[in-house]
């Protein structure tokens, strides 16, 4: 069996459509599933309609956060509660094309533990997102050695890289990162992303922002790393403007330029300190322990206790 896992926020619009394109694929390919709907904190009627398709169909589950706790959060909920032999992550606005479940689902019955769906292009999409995540993604292979260019969460992964992942302790996830992480045996398929098929996204270039540091100084030190950079750079340019003075000083040249340097210098310190204080508050985040998520309702649950 395969599972489905869709995470959901504020999704009103789409899980109804998503439901019936995704259930009449398998049904055509005979593949047996389960969907997993995740509801990440929604404030709109997303619970309520996955409560009713899981009372109509025995192959649809839904579970709800006590509150919005991230799309990271709801993907590894999805993992941690998934049945299946497989287990598929796409996207509830059907982006992800799910036709292509069937050619991933096909290299997993030929023996792929991972099969990556990455974009091909990354269709109509503001030239800023695109700028900023290919510099994300350029950082991630430098630091990290993984190969991130056209990376999606639309994957594929056998039970034995699900269980793998579930066995992380980390509280500061980041599923595109940790599954190529974690190995086995991985192919790619391409896909070039359609249109939303309703609603509007809920990325902004803020949450973008946020998302992006969060992930880079989780999963690699590189910041640190260019602090230092800019430091031996610092000490360098302060060593060759210290001689200048000097050599103007005796030729009777010389004038004040402490001010600029003391300037440049308390910024890079300040620069250097707060990468460090957003490296310890990740840390202090990390060793309280607390977990990725709360699943407040469970519709498996519920339908047990009404039998």
């Amino acid at each position: 069996m395969m599972s489905i896992i869709i995470p959901a926020y504020n999704e009103e619009d789409n899980i109804e459509n998503t439901a019936a394109v995704i259930g009449g694929i398998m049904e055509e390919n005979g593949i047996d599933c389960e969907i997993l709907f995740v509801d990440d904190g929604s404030r709109d009627r997303t619970w309520e309609l996955i409560e009713g398709l899981a009372e109509k169909n025995r192959w649809v589950r839904g579970l709800k956060f006590s509150r919005n706790f991230g799309k990271e959060g709801a993907i590894f909920a999805g993992l941690k509660h998934c049945k299946g032999d497989c287990a598929v992550v796409i996207d509830c606005d059907l982006q992800h094309p799910p036709k292509l479940m069937v050619e991933m689902y096909n290299l997993w019955k030929q023996g792929y533990q991972v099969v990556e769906a990455v974009k091909a292009s990354r269709g109509k999409e503001n030239p800023i997102y695109g700028f900023f995540a290919k510099s994300f993604y350029g950082m991630m292979k430098g630091s990290s050695n993984i190969d991130m260019n056209g990376a999606s969460d639309y994957k594929l992964m056998d039970r034995q890289v699900i269980d793998a992942l579930n066995e992380l302790p980390e509280r500061i996830t980041f599923y595109r990162a940790l599954s190529a992480w974690v190995g086995f045996k991985t192919t790619r398929v391409e896909f070039n992303v359609a249109p939303r098929n309703a609603g509007t996204s809920k990325w902004s270039f803020k949450k973008l922002f946020k998302f992006a540091m969060a992930n880079l100084t989780s999963f690699t030190n590189a910041p640190l790393h260019l602090v230092t950079v800019f430091g031996i750079i610092f000490f360098i340019a302060s060593i060759v403007s210290g001689i200048l003075s000097l050599v103007k000083l005796c030729s009777g040249q010389y004038q004040n330029g402490i001010i600029p340097v003391v300037l440049f210098s308390a910024s890079l310190i300040m620069l250097a300190l707060g990468v460090i204080g957003y490296y310890l508050s990740k840390i202090y985040e990390e060793i309280k322990g607390r977990p990725r998520y709360i699943v407040s309702l469970d519709t498996d649950k519920s339908k047990d206790a009404s039998k």
